[in-house]
């Protein structure tokens, strides 16, 4: 796998013009413009923002019926492994490269690693309805028609003007994704529940300690940040927080039958620590787990 710390060396790789900018590039293609017969297995120093509509290829996003047919946005963050195959476009697509050198001293210093998207799967693209393809569109080329200009003292502040507003209708248009998603595959947080459920189940009888959010992510077959970003649309918690409430209510129930001792229940639980278990159980419920069970009894 190569890695690429210039923009210039990637766009050489792309067969594509060099930069005019050594920090930040845009590349603009249609079909006619990509072959589909390279394959190109990278990681980079910088953030690539990228749209197409793929006529035929490896980079197949999405699962859902809705995912075919239109345009989808993917994001990817410095180091990330990003592979191009055989790619040939069914329209028009475009590449944003970013290096990380550009941000220092901009507003997209700080706000574009609040963007949880940058650590989605490729199957967990953004796919654009027609107005929102007109929007990223109308953004993508006013930055480019900035790229393309003489370049003076307000050029960097003006591109990432457009860039921050690019970011952020993509948080917005996921947010639609997500309540989309819900309405053709079912409820997440009803899976996951159920996930859960089985988990502590096969807990009864094996030693896999606790459930985590990646275990459940594998499980759905999506990442742990998407998991996390679809639960929080849905139910206004983290997979996380989610999980520390299932496992305290199985303890309620637990400690109410009064079958089991703290430790007993706090290693089916798949705690290691029983110090552990108690600690999140008072900062859950408000007492220790004895205390709850004598307040039961009571």
């Amino acid at each position: 796998m190569i890695h690429f710390k210039k923009i210039s060396d990637l766009h050489e790789a792309l067969d594509i013009k060099p930069p005019q900018n050594p920090l930040f590039s845009v590349a603009y293609g249609e079909r006619d413009t990509c072959s589909g017969n390279n394959i190109l297995e990278f990681s980079s120093e910088f953030y690539i923002i990228g749209f197409k509509k793929l006529k035929s290829g490896s980079m197949q996003y999405g699962k859902t019926k809705y995912d075919h047919d239109r345009g989808s946005m993917s994001f990817t963050k410095p180091q990330q492994k990003v592979v191009f195959k055989n790619v040939e476009l069914e329209e028009k697509g475009f590449l944003i490269m970013i290096h990380e050198d550009f941000l220092p001293g901009t507003v997209l210093y700080n706000e574009i690693r609040k963007y949880s998207y940058f650590d989605y799967e490729v199957n967990e693209a953004l796919h654009l309805s027609p107005a929102e393809e007109d929007i990223i569109w109308n953004l993508y080329f006013n930055i480019e028609k900035e790229y393309n200009n003489n370049t003076d003292e307000l050029s960097k502040a003006i591109i990432v003007s457009h860039l921050d507003s690019m970011l952020k209708y993509s948080q917005r248009f996921y947010k639609r994704q997500f309540i989309n998603r819900t309405e053709l595959t079912g409820s997440t947080v009803t899976k996951f529940n159920a996930l859960l459920a089985a988990n502590f189940e096969e807990r009864k009888t094996k030693n896999i300690g606790l459930p985590t959010v990646s275990l459940m992510a594998e499980k759905l077959n999506i990442s742990s940040r998407y998991l996390t970003d679809l639960l929080k649309q849905e139910t206004g918690k983290t997979a996380l927080e989610l999980i520390h409430l299932f496992l305290i209510g199985e303890a309620k129930n637990l400690l109410t039958e009064g079958e089991l001792n703290i430790t007993e229940i706090s290693h089916l639980l798949g705690f290691e620590n029983t110090t552990y278990f108690s600690r999140l159980f008072k900062k859950e419920v408000g007492s220790t787990p004895n205390e709850f069970r004598a307040n039961i009894l009571n």
